[in-house]
């Protein structure tokens, strides 16, 4: 983490194309680190992290699905516009949440 940096929320979730790993969201920026677990001894190993986003680029966020809730942001990337949609434990708190830092982060 950078200086002045700090973590507010972190969760083991799933993206529906990245798979599985821990999302995390700073009050700089968002990350999303893959996993490895073994079932046979219970050991999940941390890889590589695949999102590194400076929250100045998050376009919007929003919530959705009925049985299967996940939050979404859209984020500005050199390509383009692009969409992740991770499912969390309580979308809600995730989703009120990254919107309260993204709005205090573009406010400094």
């Amino acid at each position: 983490m950078e200086e002045g940096e700090k973590r507010i929320k972190q969760e083991d979730c799933s993206e529906d194309k990245l798979g599985p790993g821990i999302l995390t969201l700073t009050n700089k920026r968002l990350a999303f680190d893959k996993t490895n677990a073994r079932i046979m001894d219970f050991s999940k190993h941390f890889g590589d992290t695949v999102l590194d986003i400076s929250l100045k680029d998050v376009i919007k966020t929003w919530k959705e699905g009925l049985l299967m809730k996940k939050v979404c942001f859209s984020v500005k990337t050199d390509e383009g516009e692009q969409t992740y949609k991770f499912g969390t434990m309580g979308t809600n708190n995730w989703f009120k949440t990254i919107e309260k830092q993204v709005t205090e982060y573009k406010n400094q």
